[in-house]
């Protein structure tokens, strides 16, 4: 499983000859203007809320790829009424795909497009592969349901905002990460704008004091696991 930063929450996941994007906001991102968001490769986009900066260049995507959109039962509908291919899940709920089993579990924020439309519940995924499971929590706040992860699936890497402000900050991620029993992170939603900057060398060594490994990528790096 190799996964790619495109900055902010936005992520490319390959597993085998499969490509996966989580939520796509690389346009409107500055600094992430040296990613061509026509050139990514894409057969899931996997949305974990409705908010421009997850969603925006899911279109451009999905027209690109002909990917079929994967999400809460309103983003789904949402983009299947605009005549895309998408497959709707709710809380709880999981689904065998061919890259893995997917589970849409809780996350606690709020969830609408830029349009005004209802975007249902927010969430995150926990994605089981053949080899490796990984967990993406979408924007959130700490919540006690993260510790129902780990009576299901132990995971070999949690995806957790850090950014603080509109989702859990450095401390709360350190909590998350023990509540979903894995101490080994990737930081998403920081320092894309002046609201979620945060200090990387002070992050690192709060993850480290508590035995922890925090991985803060640059735009267009990738990890393999």
């Amino acid at each position: 499983m190799k996964i790619t930063f495109y900055g902010h929450a936005s992520l490319g996941i390959q597993v085998g000859d499969i490509n996966i994007i989580v939520d796509p906001f690389i346009t409107g991102n500055l600094k992430a203007a040296h990613i061509d968001v026509n050139m990514l490769k894409a057969d899931y986009i996997l949305l974990t809320h409705a908010h421009g900066d997850h969603v925006l260049d899911v279109e451009a995507i999905a027209t690109n790829t002909d990917a079929v959109i994967v999400s809460n039962a309103e983003i789904a509908g949402y983009y299947a009424a605009k005549g895309f291919t998408a497959h709707p899940m709710n809380h709880g709920g999981s689904w065998d795909f061919d890259f893995g089993k997917v589970k849409y579990v809780n996350a606690v924020h709020s969830s609408s497009f830029p349009d005004g439309t209802y975007g249902g519940n927010p969430g995150g995924f926990v994605i089981e592969g053949e080899h490796k499971n990984i967990y993406i929590a979408g924007d959130t706040a700490l919540t006690m349901d993260m510790k129902l992860i780990p009576m299901r699936t132990k995971l070999d890497l949690a995806i957790l905002p850090i950014g603080d402000n509109f989702t859990m900050d450095v401390e709360d991620a350190i909590m998350a990460s023990d509540f979903v029993e894995c101490d080994k992170v990737l930081g998403i939603h920081y320092d894309t704008f002046g609201y979620i900057e945060i200090n990387h060398k002070e992050a690192i060594q709060k993850f480290f004091d508590k035995d922890k490994d925090l991985m803060l990528l640059t735009i267009g790096e990738s990890i393999e696991l």
